[in-house]
Parts: structure tokens; sequence; C-alpha cells
């Protein structure tokens, strides 16, 4: 029952080159650097990532995708992230970008065990019709296009039929965390990352703090350990280290 690996490098030590990953975080916020960077430098590569977004200000999935070892991001938002749109157009890496709360289902239901689910998210768009542009050739072409989804009416409304996201390994960041898995998430930190924890085969989980059972009142808690296979404890400047995207001040 005990979880806890010592070190961030030992925890993802069996991460394969080629691997599927589905990546916690919001923003900046949530983002489990510690586990990113270590895989940075383990120098494994040709992944296959599922979040939200993919870093910024050289920050999370940011530092993967500079050293070019991104091949595919499954995802909703691509923002201020100027390499993630130029490595797009460019045709060097391959993007299905869906609606956001599209990804959050997607990634729940693999999680759960519910291998498709129907949405009015889409419908008539290329989100269901096909035809958004996965990948660029590099001069202004379409190489790799999405292809059209099945659309259903159910009570006289059209759905689109979406397949849900399981990955080989999933990373995380938690608030708090006991030696069982057991997850506390802080605000916005808590949009994306139960939602990746359940949809990985392998869930890895860096913790600000961790407790012992018991600790964390099961009605307290976020994400139950039965979806967490490893638990790093981050030290306390890992902990406090925490970026802001934007800061805003007022007079």
């Amino acid at each position: 029952m005990d979880k806890v690996v010592s070190t961030a490098r030992e925890a993802v030590a069996d991460v394969p080159g080629g691997a599927s990953l589905a990546v916690g975080g919001f923003g900046l916020s949530g983002v489990p650097d510690v586990l990113i960077r270590a895989l940075y430098e383990r120098g494994v590569g040709a992944l296959s990532v599922v979040s939200n977004n993919c870093g910024a200000m050289e920050s999370g999935l940011a530092v993967l995708l500079a050293a070019g070892r991104i091949a595919r991001v499954t995802g909703s938002y691509i923002g201020a992230n100027k390499e993630f749109a130029r490595q797009y157009l460019a045709g060097e890496l391959e993007v299905e970008l869906i609606p956001q709360g599209t990804l959050a289902e997607r990634l729940r239901a693999g999680g759960a065990g519910i291998p498709a689910f129907y949405t009015p998210a889409g419908v008539g768009t290329q989100v269901a019709d096909g035809g958004l542009p996965w990948r660029y050739d590099g001069e202004g072409g379409v190489a790799l296009a999405s292809p059209p989804k099945e659309v259903r009416e159910f009570d006289g409304v059209e759905h689109v039929l979406e397949r849900a996201i399981r990955t080989d390994f999933a990373l995380v960041r938690a608030a708090k965390g006991d030696r069982h898995g057991n997850l506390v998430f802080h605000r916005s930190a808590r949009n994306f990352n139960p939602l990746a924890a359940m949809a990985g085969k392998v869930t890895i989980a860096e913790v600000e703090a961790l407790v012992q059972p018991g600790e964390i009142d099961p009605d307290a808690v976020h994400l139950p350990g039965v979806f967490v296979q490893r638990v790093v404890p981050l030290t306390p400047e890992q902990a406090a280290d925490k970026r802001i995207e934007r800061r805003t001040v007022s007079g």
C-alpha cells in the first residue's frame, strides 16, 4: 500500500520513448514540473501528450516541447506558446485540438471505463464533420486532417460521438497526498489533475505535502488512491516553486 517513491527520476524510470502521457495542470497551475523535468533529463522523446495546454514561459511541458521530445499533443489551448504554434504550423508536431469540456470528459470517461460518449459540443463544425488540421506540411498545406465522427440525434438534438482517452502514464501534481495515493488539490489545480490521473494506466503524483494514511479526512479526498500508483514527495523548495503566467496589480 505504500506508494512513495523517493525521487522523481526513479518514478519515471520506466517511461519509454513513444509513450502516451496524460499531464495535469491548468495554465501554470498544478503542473507536475518536477516529474516533467525528470523526463527531460532522461532524454525520453517521441511522446504523445494529452493535456489542456502545452506549457508556457519555458515551464511545464514547454521544456519537453522546446527540446523536440513531443510528437503529438491532444489539447484545447495553444494560447501564447509561440514555440507550440511554430512547431504545429511547420509540420513538426501533430496536434488534435478539441473543446475543453470534451477533453475533460474524454479523460474522465477513460478512467471510469466508459469507451465513448455523445455530446452536443462540436456538432455542425469540423470537430464532428472532420477536416481539422492535425498536421501541416510545412508549406501551408494540410498533411493530415481529422476524420469525421459519428453523429446521432437524441431528443431532437444532434450529438457527436467522442472516444474516451486512456494513456500509458499520467503525471499530476497535488497539494497534499498520503502514502496510499489519496490526493487533495488546491483550487484551479483541481481542474485537470484528477481527470488526467484517472486516465493513466500508471499514474505518478508529485505532492507538495506528504502525510500519513488517515491524516486526510475521507470527505476531503479529491482523488482516491486507487487511481495512483506512485507518489513523489517534493522538497520545500520544489513545492514553493510556482510561476505566475500573468501578474496583475492594481493601484
